[in-house]
């Protein structure tokens, strides 16, 4: 479930951004987001981007997206 102050980083293979949620509406398929780092650069991504965890449904290791770090 996602939820305002949940961090997730990214899982591409090149690196990228940690993002922390700052608001999402339950049923909505976006949520805004600011960096983990410094709470800036406001954005809004589609909550399918979000995981749970790092691997697929078949154990292969996720390549796009962002996994929860912190709850």
């Amino acid at each position: 479930m996602i939820q305002p102050g949940q961090t997730y980083r990214s899982l591409d293979p090149r690196g990228g951004p940690r993002i922390r949620i700052k608001a999402y509406t339950p049923g909505h398929n976006r949520a805004h987001v600011v960096d983990a780092r410094d709470g800036k650069r406001f954005r809004q991504i589609l909550v399918s981007s979000l995981h749970a965890t790092g691997t697929t449904k078949t154990g292969a290791p996720r390549r796009t997206g962002y996994v929860l770090e912190t709850s």
